[in-house]
């Protein structure tokens, strides 16, 4: 149930009653705004330790929206290095989000795949956004305040789970963007998690002559297929697979630098190396002699935060994130979403990514009214 906090506000229950319902909130005056509300909060204290925190946050200020999470979305990569300890201290988290602005220290709040309700408005925040159901670039929490820029409304026939997926369908699309895949190309795509799955799935929809998957789990090398790879091989199958001459271009996002060992090898003569994955602190040999030489084979690292300069001229960030959009709405991958686990056990949830890889692809936190309480 819903307690009521000392402090001003009215409204918000019911805004969030009505969002939950699927249905629009009340818009008659006054517009709802926020007392101080009681949400929950998932933070790491240290390496692979998790705990979930109470925190009273202030009403949203001008132009700001507060929002009831409905589901975040945990991502196996990068917040698993943040979880396991394996980045390094005063690493910047993300300088170009809001919400991951500061330097990686204990206790940290990561995460940046949250869907849900706009529940209250600050003054001079649009008043269409009450009651929609947005995405937001923000750590795992029950609810949030948000600039109103900030949060991207979402179609009514892409449901939650999937919306959730919005941050790694934007990284694949980036990556593909990054590789410049022509067509006729032959392609190999080391990892198939969610990321690589993905990618696979985009590389499916173009003319490519071949696109070998690569990953140790069977279950993946499945999914592989399914999302439209044309063969899914264990490591140290792919130079076979894709024939003599090798892979025109080549993704790495398995997350195992010692992935790249065979990456390289299996990549052909002046072949494109794309490197997704973010190894944090972790470190592994690489072989960069005769075939890396003679080959001219170009490695390059691809990061979702910025756009290549040579697109730069016609895409934007926005225009990549709205495309990301669409593209849910095309692949429809919610199948990916292998578990959800409420907030409050969130440890349980990280500790099933860190050590079961092989049963867990995509996993969700998932918030309901009554694990929060708000002012009314």
């Amino acid at each position: 149930m819903w307690a009521t906090l000392p402090g001003p506000g009215a409204g918000v229950r019911e805004a969030e009653a009505a969002a939950r319902a699927g249905g629009p909130a009340a818009t008659a005056d006054p517009v709802p705004r926020s007392g101080p509300v009681r949400c929950r909060v998932v933070e790491h204290v240290a390496p692979r330790a998790v705990r979930v925190v109470d925190e009273v946050l202030d009403p949203p200020g001008p132009g700001r929206v507060l929002v009831a999470t409905r589901v975040s979305a945990i991502s196996a990569g990068t917040e698993l290095l943040v979880h396991r300890g394996e980045v390094a201290a005063g690493e910047a988290l993300d300088e170009t989000l809001e919400a991951l602005g500061g330097r990686f220290a204990w206790p940290v709040r990561y995460g940046y795949a949250a869907v849900g309700d706009v529940v209250a408005l600050g003054p001079l925040a649009p008043r269409e956004l009450l009651g929609r159901r947005v995405f937001a670039f923000q750590p795992h929490r029950s609810h949030f305040v948000a600039a109103a820029d900030d949060v991207v409304p979402l179609p009514a026939d892409l449901d939650s789970g999937t919306a959730a997926l919005l941050p790694s369908m934007e990284t694949a699309l980036s990556l593909v963007m990054d590789a410049r895949p022509v067509p006729g190309e032959k392609v190999l795509v080391a990892g198939q998690g969610v990321i690589g799955l993905l990618v696979t799935a985009l590389l499916a929809r173009m003319p490519l002559e071949a696109i070998v998957a690569v990953d140790p789990l069977p279950a993946r090398r499945r999914a592989a297929l399914a999302m439209g790879a044309t063969a899914a091989v264990e490591p140290g199958e792919a130079a076979d697979a894709l024939g003599g001459d090798g892979a025109d271009v080549a993704f790495e996002l398995s997350g195992d630098p010692g992935a790249l060992d065979e990456v390289l090898r299996a990549t052909g003569r002046e072949g494109r190396v794309v490197v997704g994955s973010w190894y944090g602190t972790r470190r592994a040999a690489i072989e960069l002699g005769t075939q890396f030489h003679r080959g001219r084979l170009t490695i390059r690292s691809s990061q979702v935060s910025r756009i290549d300069p040579a697109l730069a001229g016609r895409w934007t960030k926005r225009r990549r994130l709205a495309f990301a959009l669409e593209l849910l709405r095309r692949i429809r991958p919610g199948a990916l979403i292998t578990h959800r686990f409420p907030v409050e056990r969130a440890a349980a949830a990280f500790h099933l990514l860190d050590t079961s890889p092989d049963a867990v692809l995509q996993v969700l936190l998932t918030y309901e009214e009554e694990q929060c309480t708000g002012s009314a």
